[in-house]
């Protein structure tokens, strides 16, 4: 197969915009995860970066889970069609993080230690709708464990994945008192 730009269509385009994210920072040392969540869910805080960069929206909010969606499109996709396995990490570890913070009271706040994913279906632009449910399994003082999964309209599995998450109690302020 030749490389020729006649082979292909022109380049295609998207423009994205985002708000401040230290503004959600300065929410999550003020509000509890779960009134946090739902107050993104109803669209008076500003989404993630990350989700506006993809499409994805939160669902549901519940204490201990939360579910977010996303369409998938082209520009998700790598060199064989389907959506890049880095973009389906994001949405899972996305909502298996939320389900994390929506345990956790104002000013503390957590970071992936580990993610493992399995992707078992692939997902492409055909797929449509996807939704991810993240969940939390054990919640300790210091470590907490979720599992996720990422299923297609007709609810087949496409990926599920676990992880391992590190609570961050009172660093946040420290953080904020140096900047």
């Amino acid at each position: 197969m030749s490389d020729s730009s006649a082979e292909h269509d022109a380049p295609r385009e998207r423009t994205i915009s985002w708000s401040d994210p230290a503004f959600l920072g300065r929410a999550s040392r003020q509000m509890n995860g779960l009134d946090m969540l739902r107050a993104i869910l109803r669209g008076e805080l500003p989404k993630p970066p990350v989700h506006s960069l993809h499409g994805i929206t939160i669902s549901t909010v519940e204490i201990g889970r939360v579910s977010l969606r996303m369409t998938p499109q082209e520009m998700h996709y790598n060199p064989m069609s389907i959506v890049h396995g880095g973009v389906l990490s994001t949405l899972l570890d996305s909502a298996m993080g939320f389900s994390v913070q929506s345990r956790l009271p104002a000013a503390a706040g957590y970071t992936t230690l580990d993610l493992q994913v399995r992707f078992v279906r692939p997902v492409s632009v055909a797929t449509g709708e996807i939704s991810a449910e993240g969940r939390v399994v054990h919640f300790g003082g210091t470590v907490v464990t979720a599992e996720g999964e990422i299923k297609d309209s007709a609810g087949r599995i496409m990926a599920h994945a676990t992880t391992s998450c590190l609570i961050l109690r009172g660093a946040r302020e420290k953080t904020a008192l140096k900047a």
